[in-house]
Formats: structure tokens, sequence, C-alpha cells
């Protein structure tokens, strides 16, 4: 077992007391951080706001951040493999799914490397007697606070386009799994970027992440996470009018049409649900589909659940790994229950599994109604609620019955139907044909109880800087 620091200031720094990091495979203690409370919090957003003070990232030439950011990249490359089985160890992934995690943390520093030096204003016309431009400015100290089911990933989505844009952050990783978060840390210390850019702590919610969020002088809030505590950071931001990314879950519906390439689709399924254990807050968590095609389509899924083989992510036959805790898995096996009571039927899983580790059977619940828990509320869990659609505005009005909107999917040959289900989804994101189309380069946020903001692709950009207008007036 390894013990692990913050990273403060350029230095790693210990706190008086530690948290144990659980393997939720095995739940054995994999390692242990140091836990911050008020104290290193306010040392995190002092070293912060002096490296903004100074201007170390602002000032010089856009050029130099590209260059911070590439060397992000190649610190990133040696570190992702003793990093991929660390976050293996902690959040449960198998192996590839961990060092494609890595993989990603690195395409986004390399895709903001090349965003870097391209912000720029423009100029604007009013007339022979004035010069009117716009210009780009760093917010100051960003606040980013990470979620525990993609670390890796999530704390890159967000730091990659802060330091592009000239900002200093100040991270709070998750104290379910905060190890392998720190091999980015490590990164942007061995890359050589300035004191204080890049501060990450660990820390409990009610604590460091309150007084994180409340802190007087932090200028940015960027939150992915639940809705409730991220309406609790709304609140706290509205006392100083400090403006926030909010990427707060989503409930999203794969809508398949009779003409849908089924074959494909249930590949669609596989990812969508059964991945990460359906930890992901863009999980394929509702499947509304059409009638005449249900029963074919409800077999091959029943089939495909029951292909699932559970077990620890370094080993190479596990499709299915655990739950980040075992409050997840009960609150995941709650739902089940819950929906039974509401009328559902269920097809299969629906159970825990395994003697240790916090496994849910892979669980597809039938004939969900629209009124139920599960149709509406994000369950966070490998369980897909079906429920029959008979003609294409049912469809539509089916998808958006929930008061998130994050992603939706249509499944059609017809790109007739196709744009016309994107143009009613209600929603952030809309996949037609295959789940999680896109990438770093395409944005991402949602609308209603998903938040609001994007992160990925170039609108992320603009998260991270505000907009001045400089008018001059010409003498004659």
């Amino acid at each position: 077992m390894a013990h692990f620091k913050h990273y403060i200031n350029g230095e790693w720094v210990d706190s008086e007391s530690s948290i144990d990091v659980i393997d939720p495979a095995t739940e054995t203690v994999v390692g242990s951080i140091a836990l911050a409370d008020i104290k290193e919090v306010d040392l995190a957003v002092k070293s912060a706001r002096e490296c903004v003070t100074r201007g170390d990232l602002s000032m010089p030439r856009p050029a130099e951040r590209v260059e911070y950011l590439l060397k992000v990249v190649g610190e990133l490359e040696k570190l992702k493999d003793e990093g991929a089985k660390l976050l293996v160890a902690e959040n449960g992934k198998t192996t590839a799914q961990a060092v494609d995690e890595f993989d990603n943390a690195i395409r986004y520093f390399r895709y903001y490397a090349g965003m870097a030096d391209k912000i720029e204003g423009r100029s604007i016309p009013l007339g022979e007697d004035y010069i009117d431009f716009t210009m780009y400015e760093p917010l100051g100290v960003s606040a980013q606070i990470v979620p525990w089911n993609f670390p890796v990933d999530l704390c890159a989505r967000s730091l990659a386009p802060a330091l592009a844009a000239g900002n200093a952050v100040v991270i709070k990783s998750p104290e379910l799994t905060p190890l392998a978060m720190t091999f980015i840390a490590q990164a942007c210390h061995n890359a050589g970027l300035p004191n204080g850019a890049v501060n990450m702590i660990c820390g409990y919610g009610s604590t460091a992440g309150a007084a994180l969020v409340e802190h007087h002088d932090i200028d940015q809030i960027v939150f992915t996470g639940s809705v409730a505590t991220g309406q609790s950071i709304l609140r706290a931001a509205a006392q100083r009018a400090v403006p926030c990314v909010m990427e707060l879950g989503g409930k999203s519906a794969a809508v398949v049409f009779p003409d849908a390439d089924l074959d494909a689709f249930i590949n669609d399924v596989d990812w969508g649900i059964f991945f990460n254990a359906g930890q992901v807050c863009s999980a394929m968590s509702r499947l509304i589909v059409h009638e005449s095609i249900h029963d074919e389509l409800l077999q091959r899924v029943i089939k495909l659940a029951k292909s699932q083989t559970f077990g620890h992510g370094s080993e190479p036959s596990t499709t299915l790994t655990p739950l980040a805790s075992a409050h997840q898995r009960d609150a995941v096996l709650a739902y089940c229950q819950r929906s039974l009571e509401q009328g559902a039927s269920l097809a299969t899983g629906g159970t825990a599994i395994g003697e240790s580790g916090y496994f849910v059977a892979p669980t597809v619940l039938d004939k969900v109604s629209p009124d139920s828990d599960v149709f509406k509320q994000e369950v966070f869990g490998p369980v897909l609620a079906v429920t029959t659609f008979n003609d294409e505005a049912q469809a539509w009005q089916l998808a958006n019955a929930t008061n998130f909107g994050l992603v939706n999917g249509i499944f059609t040959r017809d790109l007739n139907v196709a744009m016309r289900g994107a143009k009613a989804l209600r929603c952030g994101q809309v996949f037609i044909n295959e789940w999680y189309a896109g990438g770093v380069e395409t944005p991402f946020g949602g609308v209603g109880l998903s938040g609001y903001g994007r992160e990925k692709g170039q609108e992320a950009l603009y998260n991270y800087v505000r907009t001045k207008n400089v008018a001059i007036k010409l003498q004659n």
C-alpha cells in the first residue's frame, strides 16, 4: 500500500488525517491519501491566487501554454501504465478501461494545447472615428470538483481547457477514487508548470468541498456530480455571483425504431448500460422501443445481460465491474425493488452477486411506467428500463418525460426520422445509430436537471474566459 499526498504550490503536502481507499471488487484497502480540511483548502486557493496575480500563465505569449500542455501529454504517456493499474484497484475498472481513461486524459491535453494560442477576439466596426475590439481574459482561479466514476478522464476534461485559457486551478478529488488522479498532478509537476498553476487536494464534500466553493478567492466553480450537491453548490455560488459549469447527470433514452439494425444496437446496449457497471452520467438507462420489435429486442438484451462476467478488473475475462461503494450498490438495489412495487416486470438481474465486492447483476426491467422512479430518476448502475411506443410522436414525448436532458439516442435507417428526433429531443447531445458517438472534440452538457455549460470541444474553452470590450474614440 502507498500513501498519497495533496499537491499544493508545486509540492506534495501531507495532512494530520488520512483516508483509506477501498478496492470495490475485493473490499480491501489499496492505499491511503491525505485528507484535506479548511487549512489545506486555504493553502491551495492562496497558491492559485498568487499564480494568477503573478500572471505566470496569462502574461507570457499563449504559445508558452501550448508548450506546457504538450509537455503534460508527454509526462502522462510515461505515467499512464502505472496509473492505470492504480485506477483498476481503486475504481474497479478493467485494465483496458483504465488505460483508455488515461489515453482520453492525454487526448484532452493534446486537443487544448492546439487551442491555447487561438483564443482570439474580434474587431467591431463603429465608424471611422472609433476602434472597437474584444479580447478574452482568463477568469482567474478555477475550483474544480471531480466525481468518482471517471476521475482521471473528468479531471483532465476541465483542467486542460482551464490551463489553456491561462487560469490557475484547485482540484478537489473524490474520496472514493482519488489515487490515480495524483498522476495528473505529477505530470503537471514534471512538465514544469508554474507553482500554483495546478493544486490537487482530497477531502469530503461536506468539509473540503464546501470550504472550496464558499471560498472568497475563487472565480469559477466546475462541478460534475449529483443534482442535490450541484444545487447546494449553486446556492453557495449565488452569494458572490460566481460563474459555474454544472454537469449533474442524466436519464438518457435510446429510441429504437422497427428499421433499426438490431445486431449493431446490441453492442450499443453493452457499452451504453453495462460499461463501468452503468456508472456513467450519459448511460443508456432507458430503452424506448417500438412495440412491433419489443419482444425480439427484449430477448436479445436479456441474453446480453446474462452473458456478462463479473470479477476483478485485472482479470481478462471480466466484463462487469463493481459499483464504487456499498452505499451505491444498496441504492441501485433499492431502485430495482421500488420499480417492481411500481409495476415493472423483472426480466433479469435485480440482485447483488458475488461473495465480496459491490457487484449488482446486470438488470433489465420491462414494462416500466413513465410515472415510475426508475423511468425518471438516475439510478447510476447496470439497470436498463424498457418502455414501448407505438408512433413517432409518442417516442419523442417519452424520451423527454424526465427533468434531465443530457443525451439521447435514435436508432433508425430513416434519416428524416432521425433529424426530426434530433430537433424534438430536449437534451444537449443526440447520438444517432451509435451510443457514445463523438469524442473529445464534441461539446457535452445538458439542460434541465442535467445542468448547464459545456465541457469538451471548442465551446468548453469559452467557459474559462470572460469577454472584455475595448472602445476607443479617436481624437481629431
